[in-house]
């Protein structure tokens, strides 16, 4: 299929557009300012540049007088405010100015360009919402902001949410809000965030910082980390009653409404007119409730869904398709609301999807996607967005927006009477205006979507992830709790998993000797490298309450690539190491030591995970932000990990589906366990930790001070202060090879039951045993 012909997609203007012609001329004067500001700019870079890095310092000794003439020329260019005003910008010392000026007060011609650009949009967007005029305390505001009068504006703003409450006043100011915000941050007196008002004012890119603050929005939204996952989940039967049995724009929509926003999307396949099977992805928005719990759709997701060009949403969506078998090459929709559209998009602009399947149509309602564009230029792409719904302004553009930043889209930007937020915002209220007030957009949108018109002949829910869930067993389409298994040691039969109902954790990375890591692996891993160097960790845990009873641990171990991976995976930066990263699924942890209180905890480790356990006395003391760890054995002293935590932050709340990867090998034969667990993080990106390494002949403090480690601070500490966990079998990595002439087996009748072997069920690797749900 080919684009629209952009003139074909001109949206319906909505019943308040009062002065239409006018609107578009203040906007296109507001477009016209804002390339000449940006044209400016450009100029002090240059101008700036050859002040302080160009040919004229350089000539300084060769020709003194007209270097000197030159450099007093192009001082006064960019200080004067007759010239371009006080307009020092780009390079160190550029932007070390412009942080200066802006801290005095001092101002460019560009942004004095680029307010009056963003005052005739508030004007523009005014015309089309008359009530931000009839309003006084909104008028009050505008002209505070415009005035770059701080004080008069927080008061402004005080009274409105103090007058109309804050939920009907982000409602009042939401076409304006991406304008107001821009204007007051090139106006006030912080430097820090004008650059997400220039991104803002000039269309460049998404805003990826707050506009008031400055701090960046990246760096929240790089903390949502995970490969993705999806499972299959069933409808309920009130909800299977409602699911839409058809295809169309509306019948979309409510299909999302009925999912809601639980953490699941919904896949159909549909038979077009013209009797092809045609898939669509329908995806809800923003999972509610804790900010980053194991839903790619919860807070963090919708930061991460709108501003990076991938993120877990996508990842999780990209799963959910392919485990539901859609034939590559294959004609798809994409359909969704708010961080579902966000995802979705994202999932559009990705080459290898795009590859893999053909795209037709995504179409998006009340989402921030601005800033993205579809891999393929054959994918059809409406957008609709209330403009009193703030979340679609999230990326900086909004009803105010003067640039044409996709002329090939059908871009629907409408208000309607109700203009209440968070109610304009729902996925019912954008079905309802596009089923009742928009006849001319839906009309629209359905015609391009009538390959998609037809029976549902196939529906399937998805629950997404952040990352791989814990497997569960399935029992006739039933999820059941893993079995407990039970397996024996010298010291008496244990139950597996291994459950830990509570404890305390902490993990201190290392970078250490990589000679020496290879030497601890012998050949069996290839050891992570940072810098050059082996990636190692110490984890200690004080297993407070557990099904071996309380205990306490200490462990050695190096960060290894999985077995069969390629070559040697070198973590881009710390982050990398963190429990829920993308590299959660190839990075794994071989202990070299481990050192336990008691007799049982260590047959365990020994003889069910394979480790090189001994057995000794660990002292674990935590709290006020310091830890202290103390090894011993043999009434020696093997090492001592000491000091303050330094500064942390969260890593994630309370939830399911984190683990560590543990490969190790038992008797002889490589094998795989993974210990699951649910409590809340803290990361220590600077910890003030040393490690001391006692002189003893112990194993443990032996291969200690041979990677180099005595002395040593960590790179980065996880502190868990209240983790459940559990621990399933270890599980052999690779099946012994078939015999090479296996002998005849006489005929057998194919439905009669296969003989039952005991021991074989015993030895047989299950999954659900690897890695089990914790309590």
């Amino acid at each position: 299929m080919t684009t629209d012909d952009p003139s074909d997609d001109i949206p319906p203007t909505g019943p308040s557009l009062a002065d239409p012609e006018t609107a578009r001329t203040l906007r296109a004067a507001a477009r016209e300012l804002a390339d000449i500001a940006g044209v400016m700019r450009e100029v002090s870079v240059h101008a700036t540049g050859a002040l302080t890095a160009g040919a004229v310092p350089g000539a300084l000794h060769r020709a003194p007088g007209a270097a000197l003439r030159a450099e007093q020329a192009l001082l006064h260019a960019v200080t004067n405010r007759k010239g371009l005003g006080y307009a020092l910008a780009g390079g160190p010392a550029g932007t070390v100015g412009a942080k200066l000026g802006s801290v005095l007060g001092a101002r460019s011609l560009a942004v004095s360009v680029m307010t009056t650009s963003l005052r005739l949009r508030i004007a523009a967007v005014t015309l089309d919402n008359p009530e931000l005029a009839a309003d006084p305390v909104l008028a009050r505001l505008n002209e505070a902001v415009a005035a770059d009068r701080e004080i008069e504006a927080a008061r402004a703003l005080y009274a409105l949410v103090k007058d109309r409450g804050a939920a009907r006043a982000l409602t009042a100011i939401a076409p304006v809000f991406g304008e107001i915000l821009a204007l007051r941050a090139l106006l006030d007196e912080n430097p820090l965030n004008d650059h997400t008002a220039w991104m803002i004012a000039s269309g460049s890119a998404a805003a990826t910082a707050d506009p008031v603050s400055g701090v960046s929005n990246l760096a929240i939204a790089l903390l949502d980390v995970g490969g993705g996952a999806a499972r299959r989940v069933q409808a309920d039967p009130p909800e299977r009653r409602r699911l839409r049995e058809t295809g169309s724009l509306l019948d979309f929509l409510t299909n999302i409404g009925v999912v809601g926003t639980t953490g699941r999307v919904l896949i159909q396949t549909v038979t077009g007119p013209d009797g092809v099977e045609r898939h669509v992805v329908q995806a809800p928005g923003m999972r509610p409730g804790n900010p980053d719990n194991d839903s790619p759709g919860d807070l963090l997701g919708a930061f991460s869904s709108t501003l990076l060009d991938s993120a877990p949403y996508s990842r999780s969506l990209a799963k959910a398709v392919a485990d539901y078998g859609i034939p590559e090459g294959a004609e798809i929709a994409l359909v969704g609301h708010s961080a579902g559209g966000s995802a979705v998009m994202t999932l559009a602009q990705d080459p290898a999807f795009a590859s893999r399947y053909t795209i037709t149509h995504v179409v998006v309602v009340g989402s921030p996607v601005d800033f993205k564009r579809p891999a393929t230029e054959t994918t059809w792409v409406a957008s609709v967005a209330n403009q009193h719904d703030i979340i679609p302004s999230l990326d900086g553009q909004g009803a105010g927006n003067c640039f044409d930043l996709h002329p090939d889209w059908y871009v629907v930007d409408y208000t309607d009477p109700t203009h209440e937020f968070p109610a304009c915002h729902a996925v019912e209220h954008y079905t309802a205006n596009l089923a009742v007030d928009l006849p001319e957009a839906r009309e629209h949108i359905d015609a391009k979507l009538r390959p998609y018109h037809g029976p549902a002949t196939r529906s399937q829910l998805y629950r997404l992830y952040d990352d791989e869930p814990v497997p569960e067993v399935v029992r006739r389409g039933v999820a059941v709790a893993p079995a407990v298994t039970r397996a024996a040691t010298a010291s008496g039969p244990v139950e597996l998993p291994v459950r830990c109902d509570d404890g305390y954790a902490l993990t201190a990375y290392f970078v250490a000797d990589a000679q020496a890591a290879a030497g601890l692996l012998g050949g069996r891993a290839s050891a992570v490298r940072l810098g050059g160097r082996a990636v190692v960790a110490i984890h200690v845990s004080d297993n407070r309450r557990t099904s071996l009873g309380a205990y306490a641990e200490v462990g050695l171990a190096v960060l290894v690539a999985p077995p069969g991976g390629r070559g040697t995976p070198r973590p881009p930066s710390w982050r990398a190491l963190l429990p829920r990263s993308p590299r959660a699924d190839r990075v794994g942890s071989r202990f070299t030591d481990v050192l336990v209180n008691t007799e049982l905890s260590r047959a365990v480790a020994e003889e069910v995970f394979g480790h090189a356990a001994s057995l000794g006395t660990v002292r674990v003391e935590a709290g006020a932000g310091a830890a202290r760890v103390e090894a011993v054995a043999g009434g020696e002293p093997v090492m001592s990990l000491a000091g303050t935590l330094g500064p942390g932050l969260p890593v994630a709340a309370p939830v399911a589906g984190r683990s560590l990867v543990v490969y190790s090998d038992r008797d002889g034969v490589p094998v795989r366990s993974s210990l699951q667990w649910r409590g809340t993080r803290r990361a220590h990106p600077s910890p003030r930790l040393r490690l001391a390494v006692a002189r003893s002949e112990h194993p443990f403090a032996r291969h200690l001070r041979d990677l180099g480690l005595d002395g040593a601070r960590p790179i980065l500490c996880l502190v868990a202060p209240a983790r459940r966990s559990r621990r399933g079998a270890a599980v052999p990595l690779t099946l012994p090879a078939p015999p090479a002439d296996p002998p005849a087996d006489p005929p057998t009748d194919p439905s009669a039951d296969p003989p039952t072997d005991p021991s074989a069920s015993a030895a047989a690797p299950d999954a659900s045993s690897d890695v089990s749900e914790g309590p």
